[in-house]
């Protein structure tokens, strides 16, 4: 049973919204405001997160950046309808989704199972050769050492992780990484992006034994374990 952590200080929406997502076989904990929120997150284990922007205490902006730096947790942002602002910065700042308000209950569920099934694409822990990649506590090791990698080189790394031995077209990585990225994507940039994270996890990236190129087609990971 998937877990949501519900973050609403409008007491109808929070009590809706509960008795709907547990109808529909989700676990819900509810909080009004950031600090509760924290302290549920950081006892309990959720597979998303549901912000509303607007808090009696902090802000859902603020609730996310917090849940992003600590983990993996997918978040939905609930917006006003027509709040441009709050649906670019939510996503600047990493959120998975997000729906206005006011929203059929169905399209919701749609939504999350939508982000779930996409956060689900990635096991809690992927080795392959002398790297591990640790989902959990977004850590990646090679031989044991904690290898530093950018936002958009992680995001990568886990698009790969996700998808073992197959085939990931240049189109399907670019549109992968183009909403979750905070700068301009393009098509030299993600061969940057790629001879980087090959320099930073490959023995020999000039000759690289895990992210292979499928020459005039894209790339893939292999050796996962």
């Amino acid at each position: 049973m998937p877990r949501i952590l519900l973050v609403e200080d409008d007491a109808d929406i929070v009590a809706n919204l509960t008795d709907y997502l547990k109808h529909e076989g989700f676990s819900v904990d509810c909080a009004a405001g950031q600090s509760d929120a924290m302290k549920l997150f950081h006892k309990n284990c959720y597979d998303l997160a549901l912000l509303d922007v607007s808090l009696s205490d902090g802000n859902g902006f603020s609730v996310c950046s917090a849940l992003k730096s600590e983990s993996l947790v997918p978040v939905v942002f609930l917006t006003a309808s027509g709040d441009e602002y709050s649906v670019v910065t939510g996503l600047d700042i990493g959120a998975d989704d997000y729906i206005s308000k006011p929203f059929r209950p169905r399209e919701l569920v749609s939504r999350i199972n939508s982000v779930l099934r996409r956060a689900g694409a990635v096991k809690s822990a992927v080795r392959f050769g002398n790297i591990a990649v640790d989902t959990q506590r977004a850590l990646v090791t090679k031989n044991g050492r904690d290898v530093y990698l950018s936002a958009l080189e992680y995001r990568l790394m886990l698009i790969f992780a996700g998808n073992p031995g197959v085939l990931l077209t240049r189109s399907r990585l670019l549109e992968e990484i183009w909403d979750v990225s905070g700068e301009f994507v393009n098509d030299n940039t993600l061969t940057v992006y790629i001879k980087r994270l090959r320099e930073k996890l490959e023995d020999d990236p000039q000759n690289p034994k895990y992210i292979l190129t499928v020459r005039g087609l894209g790339y893939k990971l292999e050796g996962v374990q």
